[in-house]
C-alpha cells in the first residue's frame, strides 16, 4: 500500500505492527516499510513463517466458508486483523451477499485500516473490542452490527486465543459467549501448540513476555477443554494442515485448530 497511497487517519506507517507484519506475510498490501523490516528479520530466523500464516488464512476462509454453506448467514470476526484478499466477507458474500458480518480487533490500527476499507459496505461493521471482554461485545454486536444473537452465528476466532493468558480464563470467556449463543451456532479457532519446536517456543514466548501481544502455547488437550461445552468436528482440534489437505508441509511452530458448534438442544450433539 503502503508507499502507493496515504496510510488511514490515526496510523503511524513509521512504526511496526503485528497485525501489518501478518499482512505482509500473507502477501498483503496494507503494510509499511517499517512492517517489512520486522517480517523479514522474522523469515530469517523460521523461514516458514510464512507458511504458516497462509495456513491459517487458507483455515479462516475454508471455516467461513463451510459455515455459510451450512446456511449460517451472520458472522462475528473476532481478532480479525486487517482482511487480505481472498477476506471473509469476499467469501461469504459468495455464498449469499446478504451475510451480516462483524469485524472486531482490540487494535487501532486494524480498526483504521479495516475501516477504511469497508465503510459503507452494506453488511459490515467494523467495531473495536477484546475477546477478554466478552459482556462488552455481546452488549454490542445487536446495536452496532445488527446480529441477531437469538439465530445461529459464526464466532472466528483464529490467531486469538494464544495472546490470551490463564489468568485471563479463555474458558470462562468461551462459556460467556456460549451462553448467548443460538443451538447451531458455529465456532471456529486456531491457537499455537507445545508441541512446535522447544526452541520456538521459548524464543516467541520470551520475545513477547510483558508486551501488548504475550504468547502463550497450549496442548491440544487444553484447548479443547476451552471449547468443552461446544461439540467438536471431526478431525477435532489437529494441526491444521490436517484441516486444508494432505501431503501439507509440516512447519517448525504447530498451529493446532478446529471447528464446533453448539449443541442443537441439551443433551444433544449437533
Amino acid at each position: 500500500m503502503s508507499e502507493g497511497r496515504p496510510a488511514p487517519e490515526g496510523v503511524d506507517p513509521t512504526k511496526p505492527n503485528a497485525a501489518r507484519i501478518y499482512n505482509y506475510l500473507l502477501g498483503g498490501k496494507d503494510n509499511y516499510e517499517a512492517d517489512r523490516i520486522v517480517a523479514h528479520r522474522m523469515l530469517s530466523l523460521a523461514p516458514d513463517n510464512r507458511t504458516v500464516a497462509s495456513f491459517s488464512r487458507e483455515f479462516l476462509t475454508g471455516a467461513a466458508r463451510l459455515a455459510a454453506e451450512a446456511g449460517i448467514r451472520q458472522f462475528v470476526d473476532i481478532g480479525s486483523g486487517i482482511p487480505t484478499s481472498p477476506s471473509v466477507y469476499e467469501v461469504i458474500t459468495q455464498v449469499d451477499p446478504d451475510i451480516r458480518l462483524a469485524y472486531i480487533d482490540y487494535d487501532p490500527v486494524v480498526f483504521a485500516h479495516t475501516n477504511a476499507m469497508y465503510d459503507g459496505t452494506p453488511g459490515v461493521t467494523t467495531m473495536l473490542g477484546d475477546f477478554r471482554d466478552p459482556d462488552d461485545i455481546i452488549a454490542r454486536l445487536p446495536t452496532e452490527a445488527g446480529i441477531d444473537l437469538a439465530e445461529p452465528i459464526a464466532m472466528l476466532l483464529v490467531g486469538v486465543l494464544h495472546f490470551v493468558l490463564e489468568d485471563e480464563a479463555p474458558g470462562v470467556v468461551m462459556s460467556r459467549f456460549h451462553e448467548v449463543m443460538a443451538p447451531g451456532s458455529y465456532v471456529a479457532f486456531t491457537h499455537g501448540a507445545t508441541e512446535s519446536d522447544e526452541t520456538w517456543v521459548t524464543q516467541t514466548v520470551t520475545d513477547t513476555v510483558g508486551s501488548t501481544a504475550q504468547f502463550v502455547f497450549r496442548s491440544r488437550a487444553d484447548v479443547a477443554t476451552i471449547f468443552k461445552e461446544f461439540d467438536l468436528l471431526d478431525p477435532g482440534v489437529a494441526p491444521i494442515q490436517h484441516w486444508l489437505g494432505d501431503d501439507l508441509p509440516e512447519t517448525r511452530m504447530v498451529v493446532i485448530g478446529g471447528i464446533a458448534r453448539k449443541y442443537q438442544s441439551a443433551g444433544t450433539s449437533s
